[in-house]
This record gives C-alpha cells, structure tokens and sequence, in this order.
C-alpha cells in the first residue's frame, strides 16, 4: 500500500491519502495507530507531492556499500557511521534541491529510507522488520566541502533541502528484490541490489535500538551505493526505486 502527502493545488489544504490508480484516496487519523478513508478520490494533477509523512528524525549511516566486484569487511564495526539529519532539510519530490552560497556543486546519495512504525527499543534482528511501517525513498544530498577535518559530518548534511523524501511510503517490500538507482541529468549512475550492503537494515534498526528508543515516524537511512557524483545548477536527479517510484528534484543555487 502507498502512502502519500499532498497540498490540493486549489485550496491549499495538505492532506494524508493512499494512493490507487493514480488517484489519491483521502484518508485521517494516525498512520501509525489507525486511520479511515474519509473523502473522495484527488487525481494526482490537482495535487502538489510533498514528502509522505512528517518525519520525527531522521537518521543516515555512511559508508554501508561495497562497489560491484568488492568484498564486504569480514567483521562489521563496533560503531557505525551514524549522523542525524535535520528535519529543516527535507523536502518532497520536485521540490528544488539548493546548492549553499559558496560552493558550486554537492553530491546526490540516492538511498532507501526505512520508516519506523512502533516503538523499539532492545529488539533483536530476526525481530527488527517486525517494527518497520513502510519505505520511502531518500537522497542524502551532501556538501563535503562543509566536512570538518577531524571527520565531522553533520553541517555537510544538514542544509535546507538536503533530504528529499518520496514520492510515496509504500509498506509492502520485498528487500531481497530492491534495487536503489540513480538518475543524473537521465544518465543512469547508481543501481544496486540491498546484496551489496554492509549494515543491513535489520541490523541497523537492532544497533540503533540498543542506543535510543526508536519511534513511530523515525526515518532511518540505510546508505547509499556507489556511482553518487557531484551536480550543479540546473542538473535533475532522479532517485529510483521501481516498488516506491521516482524522486525527482532539480538543482538550484541559492
């Protein structure tokens, strides 16, 4: 099932809904705890797109794929990558994505997005995927020219529009099958099944979970396969998962 988020282009209203046959099915309540069709259907045309829900955090890991051909590390890491990211950084789909003042490019990181349904805390990782909602689809743009040098992330992840979310949050996946991609200006450059992770997300969400109660609403990025590259101005991105859809965002300076 698809989950979407909309503003009705004639009224202004935003508005939760599932998504079948290309219309959108207005529901209310809480997509956590329960919810109830409540209107008629919306065709997509008379609706802006914005990111499927509102997120309560958001939360990356880096450096969780291996290239094609390469090997995985024979033991994981005591402790991840992790980062969090600001909620003042997402944006939906063909919302523009803006390059900071002083620099002229940053980097697309397309990525599945895994959005936490129920409260975990000390879970195990045969149970982890018992606690997900559903999956987006993210891209974890990022300035590394912001990087500090003693390896601190947070200010090159962390600008306005640097994570786009959607276009929907589709809860039936089959993770043996995903495939994330990326398309630079049409040009496809990433694409990758979940076989080449590190930190698989039942890991993920188990390792987290041992550090903070994990929520309804929590986002959890689970990183980004190789081919991510630089674009400028006037650049799009397409950030393709074919269960999920497309999100699509130009590039803009600010």
């Amino acid at each position: 099932m698809k989950f979407a988020r909309y503003r009705e282009n004639n009224s202004g209203l935003i508005k939760s809904a599932v998504l079948k046959e290309q219309a959108l099915h207005e529901i209310e309540g809480d997509l956590f705890g329960g919810w109830t069709y409540t209107g008629p259907s919306v065709p997509l045309k008379d609706v802006t797109l914005l990111p499927p829900l509102e997120p309560r955090s958001v939360i990356g890991v880096g450096a969780n794929y291996i290239a094609p051909g390469g090997t995985k590390p024979e033991q994981l890491p005591d402790i991840p990558v992790l980062f969090f990211k600001p909620l003042s950084s997402v944006i939906g789909t063909d919302e523009p994505i803006v390059i900071p003042a002083g620099i002229e490019e940053v980097k697309f990181e397309s990525e599945l997005a895994v959005v936490i349904g129920k409260a975990a805390r000390h879970v195990s990782e045969q149970d982890a995927l018992d606690y997900v909602f559903g999956y987006t689809i993210a891209n974890d743009v990022t300035a590394p020219q912001f990087f500090h040098p003693n390896g601190h992330w947070m200010v090159g992840k962390s600008f306005d529009s640097f994570t786009p979310l959607g276009p929907y949050l589709e809860t039936e996946i089959n993770l043996d099958t995903v495939r994330v991609q990326a398309a630079h200006n049409g040009k496809l450059k990433q694409d990758s099944g979940l076989d080449l992770i590190i930190l698989t997300v039942p890991f993920l969400i188990s390792y987290l979970s041992r550090v903070m109660t994990l929520q309804p609403g929590d986002v959890i990025l689970s990183g980004s396969p190789a081919g991510a590259e630089f674009m400028k101005a006037g650049d799009e991105i397409d950030c393709i998962i074919d269960e999920i859809g497309v999100l699509h965002n130009p590039v803009v300076v600010e």
